[in-house]
Order: structure tokens, then sequence, then C-alpha cells
């Protein structure tokens, strides 16, 4: 079975799921993409992560990497390795004590776990052939932030503009100690936009 790398693209609202969320896995050194419908707590899982929010107390994704961490449990790779009736079914490649171990993952949790063990995401030239998409027209702009149903603020319009970014630095931990991450989400935008001015 040949593998073929995946890159995450990012994540997007679902057009054809109410409440869903769609992650967007592109093929490396590629034009498909395959997009896969996820629910709202894997998306914020994976967005956290790949936004770099370091929530106060671990989220089960991390716990479940602490404990492998713990017990010398390496990730070595995700592979989605079967298509089913529009349901992509994943597995997690292990290492412990020398062994190599197989465990079965819905999808979602197994990038959701690639992104914290910094691991390759494969999946097969089948699958890819099945349900990878070629966009034709230009790219996508799909967001990475925390999963929310907010519509983008302008500069102007954002709640936080008048504070300066030490305050805005200290309302971004508090929101993260709260676990209030769509706030969060929203601080670091406007956080961002500033250093790129």
């Amino acid at each position: 079975m040949q593998k073929i790398r995946l890159n995450i693209l990012g994540l997007s609202v679902s057009q054809t799921q109410s409440g869903a969320y769609a992650l967007v896995l592109s093929e490396e050194g590629g034009e498909r993409r395959i997009p896969i419908i996820i629910g709202p707590v894997e998306a914020q899982a994976i967005a956290i992560q790949l936004e770099g929010l370091k929530p106060p107390r671990p989220l089960t994704h991390d716990l479940i990497k602490n404990i492998a961490v713990a017990f010398n449990i390496v990730l070595l790779e995700v592979i989605i390795h079967k298509l089913e009736e529009g349901i992509f079914y994943s597995e997690l490649l292990c290492e412990m004590d020398g062994k190599e171990i197989r465990i079965d993952s819905r999808t979602s949790d197994a990038v959701a776990l690639a992104l914290r063990f910094r691991c390759p995401i494969f999946t097969t030239e089948d699958i890819l052939a099945k349900a990878g998409i070629v966009l034709e027209s230009e790219e996508p702009k799909l967001a990475k932030p925390a999963p929310s149903k907010r519509k983008p603020e302008s500069k102007e319009s954002s709640p936080f503009s008048h504070y300066t970014l030490q305050e805005l630095d200290e309302i971004l931990n508090e929101a993260v100690n709260n676990e209030d991450y769509e706030k969060a989400s929203i601080i670091r935008d406007e956080i961002n936009n500033r250093k790129k001015n």
C-alpha cells in the first residue's frame, strides 16, 4: 500500500451539515483535497492546537498525549485507511517498548492527536481517488481560528480595538484560563492585526 502524506489545510463551517465543520486535508505535492465533516468539539480540539492556544487544564486529547508520554508510547503516524459510506476510518500507529501497535480511531480524533504528537498523517491513493477534489478556482479562504459562529470583524469594529497590547495580553490570558476560546480567538486576531501594522 502506497501512502500519500496529507497536510491540514484548515477548518471551515460545513456547507452541508448544520452545526458541523469541514476539516480539509491536502495532498502533499498535489492538488487534491479531502474534506472531512467533523463535529464542533473535535473542530475546537484541532483549532486550539493549530492556533497554539494553551488551555489551563488538559483537554481530552492533551490528556491522551500525557498518558501516552507517561507510559513511553509514541504516536508514529496516522493513516486514513478506509472510506465506507461517506465515513473515513483511521488508525494510529504507535510504538511501545519497540513494538508497533495499531489502534482504531475516528479520523477527527486521529488528526487532533497527530497535531499534538507532531506526527505525519497519511492516506492511500484509493481514498484520494474516491474522495479527493481538485479546486479549479482560486484556493478557498479557510479559517484556522477556534470554531465559532461569530462573523469576522474588521479592525475598526473589534470590541478590543481600544485596548493596549499589554491589556490585550492580560485579557487573552484570562480568556484562556476561563476556557473561553472564542473570546481568546478574537483577542488573538486583534493582537496579530496590530503586530502586522
